[in-house]
């Protein structure tokens, strides 16, 4: 967890029965909109990682592009964006994965990365995983070498950091909430 991790999790407005009845979900916007919560946030990832020689941050669609940029910018490291099926205009390799409910895909240019760079991969949020750890396997089958996952928003009860983890991938995470929070 960060050092404002606690500040970050109180900024976070929860949205309960959305989108559908049971689910209680954890809107970043909040975040976004108040210059100083976005400030710390963005601090949360470039302190942890302002050593770690990066080459690429590669952030997934669409709110991992929110603060991948910013993140990569303050590195001095690319941006590699992580798109949806059928949204990146040049030759791509995807990676399909489970959803609770069916399948998605996601899709990432064939020439992104070169052999061994060090790559962040960053989202919003993880749930059960599957987008994270899709978007993991497309970077190791470029060549390049995850150093870390990184998101704002843990929901351990779903199970998917420790699925990351069991991967053989770091974890880290702004704030985590419980169900019950």
């Amino acid at each position: 967890m960060s050092i404002y991790g606690d500040y970050i999790k109180s900024v976070i407005r929860t949205v309960p029965d959305w989108p559908q009845e049971g689910v209680n979900f954890r809107d970043i916007t909040p975040v976004l909109q108040n210059h100083s919560a976005f400030r710390k946030l963005i601090d949360s990832f470039v302190h942890r990682y302002q050593d770690s020689k990066l080459d690429a941050i590669a952030a997934i669609d669409a709110r991992g592009f929110i603060i991948g940029a910013p993140v990569a910018y303050e590195l001095g490291c690319s941006f590699v964006p992580v798109r949806k099926k059928g949204k990146l205009p040049f030759q791509t390799i995807s990676e399909t994965y489970t959803l609770e409910y069916g399948e998605s895909t996601v899709e990432l240019h064939s020439d992104a990365f070169r052999e061994d760079d060090r790559i962040l991969v960053m989202d919003d949020l993880i749930a059960t995983g599957g987008t994270m750890l899709a978007a993991a396997k497309l970077i190791q089958r470029s060549g390049g070498q995850v150093v870390e996952t990184a998101t704002i928003i843990d929901l351990p009860e779903l199970g998917g950091s420790r699925k990351i983890w069991e991967a053989g991938h770091e974890v880290f995470a702004v704030c985590s909430f419980l169900e019950s929070e």
